[in-house]
Protein backbone atom coordinates (compact mmCIF):
# COMPACT_ATOMS: atom_id res chain seq x y z
CA UNK A 1 0.00 0.00 0.00
CA UNK A 2 1.54 3.30 -0.90
CA UNK A 3 1.41 6.11 1.99
CA UNK A 4 2.30 9.17 -0.15
CA UNK A 5 -1.38 8.86 -2.42
CA UNK A 6 -3.23 8.30 0.93
CA UNK A 7 -2.17 11.34 2.28
CA UNK A 8 -3.30 13.12 -0.28
CA UNK A 9 -6.16 11.89 -0.66
CA UNK A 10 -7.12 12.77 3.24
CA UNK A 11 -5.79 16.08 2.66
CA UNK A 12 -7.38 16.89 0.05
CA UNK A 13 -11.01 15.33 1.97
CA UNK A 14 -10.09 17.60 5.03
CA UNK A 15 -9.56 20.62 3.10
CA UNK A 16 -12.53 20.01 1.39
CA UNK A 17 -14.61 19.48 4.80
CA UNK A 18 -12.83 22.44 6.39
CA UNK A 19 -14.19 24.58 3.07
CA UNK A 20 -17.64 23.23 3.26
CA UNK A 21 -17.94 23.86 7.30
CA UNK A 22 -16.53 27.48 6.48
CA UNK A 23 -19.38 28.32 4.14
CA UNK A 24 -21.76 26.82 6.59
CA UNK A 25 -20.89 28.73 9.35
CA UNK A 26 -20.68 31.50 7.63
CA UNK A 27 -24.32 31.06 6.34
CA UNK A 28 -23.60 29.87 2.98
CA UNK A 29 -26.61 27.38 1.45
CA UNK A 30 -24.78 24.50 -0.28
CA UNK A 31 -24.86 24.75 -3.95
CA UNK A 32 -25.93 28.46 -4.32
CA UNK A 33 -22.27 30.11 -3.93
CA UNK A 34 -22.55 33.54 -2.84
CA UNK A 35 -26.54 33.16 -1.73
CA UNK A 36 -26.63 33.06 1.83
CA UNK A 37 -29.18 32.76 4.12
CA UNK A 38 -30.55 34.87 7.09
CA UNK A 39 -32.95 33.57 9.53
CA UNK A 40 -35.25 36.15 11.30
CA UNK A 41 -36.00 34.52 14.21
CA UNK A 42 -36.69 35.59 18.40
CA UNK A 43 -36.28 39.12 17.29
CA UNK A 44 -32.71 38.84 16.46
CA UNK A 45 -30.80 37.64 13.02
CA UNK A 46 -29.15 34.48 12.69
CA UNK A 47 -26.43 34.67 12.19
CA UNK A 48 -25.40 38.20 12.64
CA UNK A 49 -22.42 38.47 10.67
CA UNK A 50 -22.10 37.21 7.32
CA UNK A 51 -19.37 37.30 4.41
CA UNK A 52 -20.53 37.97 0.37
CA UNK A 53 -18.57 38.49 -2.40
CA UNK A 54 -18.81 41.12 -4.53
CA UNK A 55 -22.21 40.26 -6.53
CA UNK A 56 -23.34 37.80 -4.01
CA UNK A 57 -26.61 37.97 -2.07
CA UNK A 58 -28.58 37.88 1.13
CA UNK A 59 -31.71 36.56 1.16
CA UNK A 60 -33.93 37.20 4.86
CA UNK A 61 -36.66 35.13 5.88
CA UNK A 62 -38.65 36.52 9.08
CA UNK A 63 -39.65 33.33 11.20
CA UNK A 64 -41.31 35.44 13.79
CA UNK A 65 -44.63 36.33 14.34
CA UNK A 66 -44.16 39.83 14.44
CA UNK A 67 -43.58 42.10 11.37
CA UNK A 68 -39.68 42.67 10.88
CA UNK A 69 -37.68 44.96 8.12
CA UNK A 70 -34.09 44.70 6.82
CA UNK A 71 -32.95 48.10 7.10
CA UNK A 72 -29.35 49.07 5.96
CA UNK A 73 -28.09 52.24 8.38
CA UNK A 74 -26.32 53.69 5.15
CA UNK A 75 -29.57 54.14 3.24
CA UNK A 76 -28.06 51.31 0.81
CA UNK A 77 -30.79 49.15 1.15
CA UNK A 78 -34.35 48.96 3.02
CA UNK A 79 -37.02 45.98 2.56
CA UNK A 80 -40.61 46.49 3.10
CA UNK A 81 -42.01 44.79 6.26
CA UNK A 82 -41.66 41.67 6.47
CA UNK A 83 -44.46 38.98 8.09
CA UNK A 84 -43.91 35.69 9.01
CA UNK A 85 -42.82 33.72 6.72
CA UNK A 86 -41.69 36.31 4.18
CA UNK A 87 -38.50 37.07 2.14
CA UNK A 88 -36.43 39.89 1.31
CA UNK A 89 -33.04 39.61 -1.04
CA UNK A 90 -30.59 42.15 -1.88
CA UNK A 91 -27.30 41.83 -4.21
CA UNK A 92 -24.60 43.68 -3.17
CA UNK A 93 -22.01 45.16 -6.17
CA UNK A 94 -19.92 47.24 -3.92
CA UNK A 95 -17.37 45.69 -0.74
CA UNK A 96 -17.81 46.97 2.33
CA UNK A 97 -19.46 46.63 5.72
CA UNK A 98 -23.11 46.89 5.86
CA UNK A 99 -24.91 47.63 9.32
CA UNK A 100 -28.48 47.29 9.04
CA UNK A 101 -31.33 47.28 12.09
CA UNK A 102 -34.68 46.12 11.72
CA UNK A 103 -36.78 49.52 11.84
CA UNK A 104 -39.57 48.45 14.20
CA UNK A 105 -36.99 46.84 16.46
CA UNK A 106 -33.97 48.78 16.28
CA UNK A 107 -32.16 47.13 19.01
CA UNK A 108 -32.08 44.08 16.06
CA UNK A 109 -28.88 44.94 14.72
CA UNK A 110 -26.27 42.99 12.16
CA UNK A 111 -23.77 43.71 9.75
CA UNK A 112 -23.07 41.87 6.13
CA UNK A 113 -19.27 42.52 4.93
CA UNK A 114 -18.86 42.40 1.19
CA UNK A 115 -14.88 40.94 0.09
Amino acid sequence: MRIAPLRASLAAASFALIAGLSSFAAGQTAGAPGALQVAIKNFDFHPMAVIVPVGGSVTWTNHDGEPHTVTSVDGSFRSEALDEDDTYTFKFTKPGVYQYICTIHPKMRATVTVR
